[in-house]
């Protein structure tokens, strides 16, 4: 599990040529441990240390960054800042939250704190406002049809069919319309072979002003939906997970969960969070706070972020992004079909698959996955949470213990466990494994596709176990594409060799919506 613990998640950039002609390497040096800001100290589970002075602004080594966002300051350390100002980056030690000077704007010639990922470098690829980097087919049509965007509307995207390529999405009289963005042998960009173009500026620059065998001429880029989540509350709490009980304010209750009660709460007096209050007795601090440096350093966009804790009194609190809809199993149960179709049901499928598979590829169990477990914010977005709590909870009420070297999880006879979403090598044999959670996962299935209605509805908890023994499973749902039924079948194997990977979930899930090369426009018929 120590090798798990150290494993830090990382991205690399695009191979396309695209990219490496106008996107600079923007990768920071290696972090400094414990570099502050001046006036800082800082408390950790380990130590205290005096904050250190930044280093004096180089000139020869400027850096100049573009705000793509806006930002409120959350504490006094930071710069607040509108989407268009400037500012200079003045250290390279850490990722996640720079120190800058601004340049321009509300916060013009001050020094503090930003978040890295509201910024880009000038007049680089991803300061373009219609540069959509990671943006899938799906979700860039969703983006084109709402938030006001207009008739000719546009943003440019990786492709996802073809690896290193580009794609030109436009919005044409209510449709969205999309167009592949090659590359001649001598590097130059074009839609139509009839025109070609140096840099993809140029290329948006001419059909901005001409038609030119597009199905539109393009008008202004896609409005950006919303800001990204800051990774951690704010510079100092990146790596102090522990943070003063006196700094969060509850505010109205979310709900109530196996776990304990559910907040809306405030951080700061700045920051809106969502606060999980946990039973008191429930659990062991030090088994949450070692659970917890693991849960930290799990980063991706489709599981939810844990900001901090506090675990000095009860009840311990569980800090972490606050999602507007709540529980995708609340979500669904309200909105009963009313506004979802079958393909935002797929959808939804596939975003928890993905931050599935990033567990995976982190050798990290869940052991409790289920709709009440995954959040839902505006757009359908969807992520997973509460990832790590059962197991501290097995550990406290029946001293569980892990097998580090197949990574499964075996907990003690009379551990409590949601029977309809445990797979029976779990039920039975008390064993957890990455394909246990896959079982769950065709459990969660059932549940998107019914709108929330539970697991085996006509049968006791006692019923299920004794029927799954037999090769029992659920019938294909009313309405549900043959298609998912079939995935769901295969997590509910008995062998759990047998079940897919998330991974294979994922693609399966999201080639639901692949359209093949003819489904693209083409310019000028080229």
């Amino acid at each position: 599990m120590d090798g798990v613990r150290d494993r830090i998640f990382s991205c690399c950039l695009s191979t396309c040529p695209c990219l490496r002609e106008q996107n600079p390497d923007k990768q920071p040096d290696a972090q400094t441990p414990n570099s502050r800001s001046p006036g800082a100290l800082i408390i950790t589970n380990d130590h205290t240390q005096e904050p250190q002075a930044p280093a004096p602004e180089n000139p020869q080594n400027r850096e100049e960054f573009l705000a793509l966002f806006d930002y409120s300051a959350r504490t006094d350390e930071d710069l607040s800042f509108n989407a268009g100002d400037r500012m200079l980056r003045l250290l390279k030690d850490d990722q996640d939250w720079w120190y800058v000077r601004a340049l321009t704007g509300i916060s013009a010639n001050r020094t503090g704190y930003i978040p890295a990922n509201y910024v880009a470098q000038v007049e680089s690829l991803d300061a373009e406002p219609w540069y959509f980097a990671d943006t899938k087919r799906l979700d860039a049509e969703k983006l084109l049809l709402s938030h006001g965007n207009q008739h000719g509307a546009f943003l440019i995207r990786h492709c996802e069919s073809q690896a290193g390529e580009l794609s030109l999405s436009v919005l044409d009289s209510g449709r969205v319309k999309h167009y592949k963005i090659r590359r001649t042998e001598n590097g130059r960009c074009f839609v139509s072979k009839s025109r070609d173009f140096l840099t993809l500026k140029d290329l948006v620059q001419h059909y901005s002003r001409n038609q030119d065998g597009l199905c539109v001429r393009l008008g202004l880029p896609c409005k950006k939906s919303e800001a990204p989540q800051t990774y951690g509350l704010s510079y100092n709490t990146v790596d102090q997970w522990e943070i003063p009980r006196s700094s969060i304010r509850l505010l109205q209750k979310l709900g109530t969960g196996q776990f304990g009660e559910v907040y809306e709460g405030l951080w700061n007096n700045t920051t809106k969070v969502a606060v999980k209050t946990l039973k008191p007795g429930s659990m062991d601090a030090q088994d949450f706070l070692r659970e917890a440096q693991i849960m930290k350093k799990l980063r991706h966009p489709k599981l939810i972020q844990l900001y901090a804790v506090c675990t000095v009194g009860e009840p311990v609190y569980i800090i972490t992004e606050i999602m507007s809809h709540g529980s995708l199993q609340d979500y669904l149960q309200k909105d009963q079909g009313a506004q979802l179709g079958v393909g935002d049901q797929v959808e939804m499928g596939a975003q928890v698959a993905a931050g599935m598979a990033y567990l995976e590829l982190q050798n990290y169990i869940h052991r409790d996955l289920a709709a009440r477990n995954v959040l839902v914010s505006e757009n359908n977005i969807c992520k997973v949470a509460d990832f790590g709590l059962a197991r501290v909870f097995m550990k406290k009420s029946e001293g569980g213990a892990e097998d580090e070297e197949e990574n499964v999880y075996e907990a003690k006879e009379g551990t409590k466990f949601p029977v309809k979403w445990t797979a029976p090598e779990a039920l039975h044999d008390n064993k957890f494994s990455i394909k246990s959670d896959v079982w769950s996962f065709g459990i969660l299935l059932y549940e998107i596709m019914t709108f929330g209605q539970m697991p085996y509805p006509t049968l006791s908890n006692f019923q299920v176990v004794q029927k799954l023994r037999t090769g029992f499973r659920m019938s294909c749902p009313p309405g549900c594409p043959k298609v998912m039924y079939e995935i769901m079948m295969d997590c509910w194997k008995d062998s759990p060799s047998d079940r897919p990977t998330f991974e294979t979930l994922q693609w399966k899930l999201e080639d639901y919506f692949e359209l093949d090369i003819s489904s693209y426009d083409d310019a000028n018929r080229y």
